[in-house]
């Protein structure tokens, strides 16, 4: 796969569908790599004409590794940002959205429609709070503003540990098969061999836990965003799973509210996962938020 410099970091990229369609840049969730987003989607975007383009951020798969900042105290910057202190943290999502738009620069992308999906719906939000030039639309899927007073997580949703694949791959494998289930979805089930896959093909290309918990702590610390998202004026639609355990659908309901003339698509039977079968009501949205940017 191509890779291009940025912001100091080596990004590993690709990109497909027509050379001269839009470009829609896909964000993913925190510790996901770009082999992560199903085929199916990204067939039916590129269906509806976008060239796609999708990328392992810093820390993760084969991307720059950042291994000099160590494994953050994850707990202890979460509690500190609840109470309203400065975390201590590797680096923020405000640089994790430079670096979009550093990748963006170096691919000669001088704007792109953007979908951003849990953390990458935060980094997109900042993206276009401090790029507003880069996003000519933007389509959230699962994530939330950062509000305070959002209702947290379905307790037990992610507690469990899972063991370390160089040590136990079964277990590993086990462990994400039960996290998978948790976070699914009820209405759009993933049949088990392409769940152990999911969980396989990512951990054998690039397995970085410290990456994953810098990314996480950068997500988990993010600043409320509603102040900037009240100024946006570029088409948004926001998707969220009415059976979201990890994000509840207020989160997103609450990026909607936010930004003016958005869209609130509610899917019935979704959770936090990427269901194929939602590949092209996904990218028919996405295609609706771009003719609406043209208008």
């Amino acid at each position: 796969m191509p890779q291009v410099q940025a912001n100091g970091i080596t990004f590993e990229y690709m990109r497909s569908g027509p050379a001269d369609g839009e470009p829609l840049l896909l964000i993913h969730g925190v510790g996901a790599q770009l082999i992560q987003w199903p085929p199916e989607w990204i067939a039916a975007f590129e269906r509806e004409g976008f060239s796609v383009i999708r990328f392992d951020p810093r820390d993760i798969g084969l991307s720059t590794h950042l291994d000099h900042l160590g494994f953050p105290d994850l707990m202890g910057a979460i509690e500190a940002h609840a109470r309203g202190e400065k975390a201590d943290i590797p680096y923020t999502v405000v640089d994790l959205a430079d670096d979009v738009a550093g990748l963006l620069d170096a691919l000669g992308i001088e704007s792109a429609h953007v979908l951003g999906v849990s953390l990458g719906g935060i980094v997109s939000q900042s993206l276009v709070a401090d790029h507003p030039h880069k996003v000519r639309s933007l389509t959230i899927v699962m994530s939330h503003s950062s509000n305070p007073d959002a209702p947290p997580p379905t307790p037990d949703v992610l507690t469990k540990p899972i063991p370390d694949p160089r040590e136990d791959e079964e277990g590993f494998v086990a462990g994400s098969l039960e996290m998978f289930r948790a976070i699914g979805s009820p209405r759009f089930p993933i049949p088990e061999e392409r769940l152990r896959q999911f969980a396989l093909e990512p951990m054998r290309r690039a397995f970085d836990p410290a990456g994953f918990v810098r990314q996480l702590a950068a997500g988990r610390t993010a600043p409320d965003r509603r102040a900037e998202l009240r100024k946006l004026t570029i088409p948004a639609i926001v998707v969220h799973g009415v059976q979201d355990p990890l994000i509840p659908i207020a989160g997103g309901q609450d990026i909607a509210d936010n930004i003016p003339g958005a869209y609130m698509v509610r899917i019935d039977g979704l959770g936090h996962d990427a269901p194929p079968q939602l590949a092209d009501t996904l990218a028919s949205l996405a295609a609706l938020n771009a003719r609406r940017a043209k208008a």
